[in-house]
């Protein structure tokens, strides 16, 4: 993997540990020559996993709506910037430039680039790798309701195998390495139109 895609809180929430391991991702990134692609900002846990990569020789590339860089929260060492229009086109760009995708903590806005990302994947749109860095337990009821969904026939087992979560950092990035996606069938075909 050349690149990962890290969404995350633009807050560093109420525990330590969650910045503490944002910036480790972004070091152990570094380490194994993992370029970094995120949403920009110098705040929260953005700009610990940014400062991660960057402090210890890694790259970094922000992808950042214009209203937001207007706000002065855009990280100013990034090895590059990219200013795009909207917050779908930030998605679109940050998705086009990564090989892979991390979740870490984080709100509405994490849960959203989260989702569609899985959904793409479930949709046979991309056969990126989909991790979840579960720092203090935080992802433990959205596993859960994944559960919920399989058991409750809304999900397919295999859909829910998409999603790789570990609490270790080296551990999550190299279940990322080996992933294989499955095989997803086209979802509209002659017969169902």
């Amino acid at each position: 993997m050349k690149s990962i895609v890290v969404f995350c809180g633009s807050s560093e929430g109420n525990n330590p540990t969650y910045k503490e391991q944002a910036y480790a991702l972004g070091k152990a990134m570094a380490a194994q020559g993992i370029r970094l692609v995120y949403g920009g900002a110098k705040v929260g846990l953005m700009g610990a996993v940014a400062d991660g990569v960057l402090q210890n020789g890694g790259e970094a590339i922000g992808v950042i709506p214009g209203f937001l860089q207007t706000k002065e929260i855009a990280h100013e060492q990034l090895t590059e910037l990219i200013v795009v229009d909207t917050m779908h086109e930030r998605k679109l760009k940050m998705h086009e430039l990564s090989d892979g995708i991390i979740t870490l903590p984080g709100g509405f806005g994490t849960m959203e680039e989260f989702f569609e990302m899985l959904t793409w994947a479930q949709l046979g749109l991309h056969r990126k790798p989909i991790g979840l860095l579960d720092t203090n337990g935080f992802y433990n009821h959205l596993f859960s309701l994944v559960d919920t969904m399989v058991n409750e026939g809304f999900l397919k087992a295999s859909n829910r195998d998409m999603l790789l979560m570990e609490k270790n950092i080296d551990n999550l990035l190299a279940r990322m390495r080996a992933y294989v996606a499955p095989e997803v069938p086209k979802w509209i075909t002659k017969q169902t139109t």
